[in-house]
């Protein structure tokens, strides 16, 4: 092995366990609160993180070790179904992908009629047809005989071994990859745009009145006017971001590997072997970015994962908290702490950057 190839080993293993990881750890926050299977999106996460744990487990452990013995792996049996999973799986993470972008996208545009145009039934409606959608094209090539282990991507996944199958299998191509990625990088292009317009349209409306407090409370103190402006700049950004994030990992993930599989199908232009198994990696570095993205770093996933930690450790956050504050009176003057002091040690960061709002 080259060192370019341990590398690229080194890269799948890490994903490989970084990805495993995470997905188990939004399923386990899944099962764990009740109050995020309640929400109608937690179906959609469900499916994009059933998704991502069966990839990890069955398309990137043949990827490495393509890479490491340059040859395929298994009989064809084998990669014939890890191929059909791959190109199923794919799909219906991207397809997961827009149906939570229209989650959102009906959320803040038509907040009064979410739960009448975004319930239970029609969010089962939505998932069936992205399983329709990605077991289509799968079930499609694997009846011509397009599944195969591809020496490009050291992978199991879509490959014409017969020249005179050619044409059929450019159109093939052309018209899976335009139904998948593009149509939901346009989904996901048209709804997060939309939701930016609203939020940028509120904080408008929210910077008005901040500034207006600020003009009539002429005796306010300087750090909390400071503070004001500093939350004020940082509800500006924060939707940017955050939209910035969506569309950003899906280009930067699936892009490179669905130019390279479009451009692999001229034949004039020849793709180094290396590029084409750093684009797989990019395509399998969404799989480790979406349990973050969509879950893990939302408040609601960490306070679950964070009680599901306390309670694997055998202690609670209340036991943790009284603890806190026995060692804080002992520190003092002997006497416990007063119903404020509690107050003021549960005040969160949000409530502390509001008060200029409160006075």
């Amino acid at each position: 092995m080259s060192i370019w190839e341990v590398i690229l080993a080194f890269v799948v293993v890490v994903l490989m366990l970084v990805a495993l990881l995470a997905n188990v750890l939004v399923l386990m926050c899944f099962l764990y609160s009740a109050d995020i299977r309640k929400q109608v999106p937690g179906l959609f996460i469900l499916n994009l993180t059933f998704c991502n744990l069966l990839m990890t487990v069955s398309s990137m452990p043949l990827t490495l070790a393509g890479i490491i013995y340059k040859r395929q792996p298994g009989g064809d049996q084998i990669c014939h179904v890890v191929g059909f999973l791959e190109t199923f799986l794919t799909t219906n993470s991207m397809l997961s992908m827009a149906a939570l972008s229209i989650d959102r996208w009906i959320a803040v545009v038509f907040p009064l009629s979410y739960h009448s145009k975004m319930r239970y039934r029609d969010a089962a409606l939505i998932l069936s047809y992205t399983w329709l959608h990605s077991v289509s094209f799968p079930i499609v090539a694997a009846s011509l005989s397009w599944v195969g282990f591809h020496h490009l991507y050291a992978s199991c996944t879509l490959y014409n071994k017969r020249p005179e199958d050619r044409t059929q299998f450019v159109i093939f191509t052309g018209v899976f990859h335009t139904l998948s990625f593009l149509l939901s990088l346009i989904v996901l292009c048209f709804t997060y745009l939309k939701v930016l317009k609203v939020a940028r349209f509120h904080c408008k409306r929210i910077d008005v009145i901040t500034m207006q407090t600020l003009v009539l409370l002429v005796d306010i103190h300087p750090s909390v006017r400071e503070r004001c402006l500093e939350e004020q700049k940082r509800r500006r950004q924060r939707a940017t971001k955050k939209i910035s994030t969506f569309i950003g990992t899906f280009i930067l993930c699936f892009a490179p590997y669905v130019i390279t599989r479009l451009v692999e199908l001229s034949s004039t232009i020849p793709i180094n072997s290396h590029w084409g198994i750093i684009s797989k990696c990019l395509a399998y570095s969404k799989v480790v970015s979406d349990p973050f993205v969509y879950s893990l770093l939302r408040n609601q996933y960490k306070k679950t994962w964070k009680d599901i930690i306390n309670k694997i450790l055998k202690r609670s956050s209340i036991n943790s908290s009284a603890l806190t504050n026995c060692r804080n009176s002992k520190k003092g003057n002997g006497e416990p702490p007063s119903s404020w002091d509690l107050i003021q040690q549960d005040r969160s960061p949000k409530e502390e950057g509001n008060k200029c709002f409160q006075m």
